[in-house]
């Protein structure tokens, strides 16, 4: 079993550090004008791992902000990307600077033969499929749109070809603070060799203990923390010794 995993988020929108409320491009807020200096405040405060996001990218479909994550892997630490990732040449791209995963998201829910042949090529630790759902249902293009694939359904195609590393955001808390929905993320995938990382409704430490614990005896295996962390709810430092 692997160790259980924190993940401090960036989200990228115009070269800065922003977060969305339920990802609506309408409710941002700017919380750094350098995502590398905030990625190496991770780094310097014990994080193994980081969660970047081209919000652009995943909005326009296509890589928008990839030199501020590729500048950010040089930093030590792995990095994992999402947004605007849709081609073989978007994963060489990024793989071959450094960065450790690469996050598909819209084009698993859209051509996922295609995306089984990427983990066939690239191999299972390099691929998490990022599964983004509104009441259940897989939503696509940076949650602009929701697709008619249960959640689910998504998961299970994926866990069937091998796939070892999924991120699940259920929308409807993200960037709430209210909560993560830990019963849905228990529930994504049934393969144990399948590892499921929690994202959205982080907002006190005791969320951060929740899921921990829900980790003791499920697929789950990490945890993107966003929101809290700019907002000073906690620190990460606090959240790795939890």
């Amino acid at each position: 079993m692997n160790e259980f995993q924190i993940y401090p988020a960036i989200d990228l929108r115009g070269g800065k550090c922003v977060r969305l409320f339920q990802g609506d491009y309408g409710q941002e807020t700017v919380y750094a004008d350098s995502p590398v200096e905030m990625a190496k405040s991770f780094v310097d405060a014990g994080a193994k791992w980081i969660h970047m996001v081209d919000l652009d990218g995943a909005k326009d479909g296509s890589r928008i902000n990839d030199q501020v994550v590729i500048e950010a892997a040089k930093l030590d630490a792995n990095i994992q990307v999402g947004g605007g990732i849709r081609s073989r040449e978007d994963i060489s791209h990024y793989l071959s600077n450094g960065v450790s995963r690469v996050i598909i998201g819209s084009l698993a829910v859209r051509e996922p033969e295609l995306v089984a042949t990427f983990i066939e090529e690239f191999g299972a630790e390099r691929i998490v499929i990022g599964i983004d759902a509104k009441d259940g249902m897989a939503a696509t293009e940076g949650w602009i749109e929701t697709s008619h694939k249960p959640a689910a359904e998504v998961a299970a195609y994926f866990a069937s070809k091998g796939a070892k590393h999924f991120i699940y955001t259920d929308i409807s808390t993200d960037g709430t603070l209210a909560g993560p929905n830990i019963d849905a993320n228990r529930q994504l995938v049934a393969d144990d060799v399948s590892q499921v990382i929690v994202s959205g409704g982080i907002g006190t430490l005791d969320d951060v203990k929740k899921v921990k614990q829900a980790a003791a005896d499920s697929p789950i295996a990490g945890l993107i923390i966003g929101k809290a962390l700019y907002e000073n709810r906690f620190t990460l430092k606090e959240a790795l010794s939890c």
